[in-house]
């Protein structure tokens, strides 16, 4: 049994959890699927692995923020307590893993650019080059108002390039990616942090 525990703020959440469960049922893994909206979620659920998907983040701080749901701090500073614990980051979720603003340190130590490749219109597709994460090289990530790493920082280990350009970056045990796995009917990602949860399990 995995038990994650999936940020519902705004953006790409269902597609996750679609995503979760496919990889799931391709691990054999009996998943255990929980919706985070509030921090009383967090600490009800106590996930063993954390989504945070892609959307608007500026959005994600309103509604999920001290002000709002209060998940957002609360999160940060859970993950911050327990850095074995396997996160997920993509395209939203990655700004906010380097840029948190709770007045705690970045989840990652690389920077990030906002919306760096464009507009909705300027959204594509294409093949990546994978390392270190599952048993292909080759991964299909599609990119939507996609972020940027600004700077690679020598802590994180590059998992994903386009062309010579990271779009994936690990640190420990959060990896963090600037495209979209969960529109890929490839799980190799998601099945990596189920992966990551049954092996901190049994450690």
């Amino acid at each position: 049994m995995v038990r994650i525990g999936l940020v519902m703020l705004q953006g790409a959440r269902h597609v996750h959890a679609t995503a979760l469960k496919r990889a799931a049922e391709e691990a054999g893994v009996e998943l255990e699927l929980h919706e985070l909206r509030t921090d009383a979620d967090l600490f009800s659920c106590q996930p063993e692995a954390i989504v945070l998907p892609g959307g608007e983040s500026t959005t994600m701080r309103l509604t999920g923020g001290a002000e709002g749901s209060g998940l957002l701090p609360a999160l940060f500073a859970w993950m911050r307590a327990d850095p074995s614990l396997p996160v997920l980051g993509t395209c939203a979720g990655v700004i906010l893993l380097a840029d948190p603003q709770d007045g705690g340190e970045p989840l990652i130590h690389s920077s990030i650019d906002r919306n760096a490749y464009g507009r909705q219109q300027d959204s594509f597709q294409a093949e990546l080059t994978i390392s270190g994460i599952g048993d292909s090289n080759i991964f299909s990530g599609v990119f939507i108002r996609a972020p940027r790493f600004a700077e690679i920082s020598a802590n994180d280990t590059v998992v994903a390039t386009h062309q010579d350009e990271v779009v994936g970056i690990r640190n420990g045990a959060r990896l963090a990616l600037t495209f979209h796995p969960e529109l890929s009917d490839d799980t190799t990602f998601h099945r990596w942090l189920l992966e990551a949860a049954l092996l901190r399990a049994t450690a």
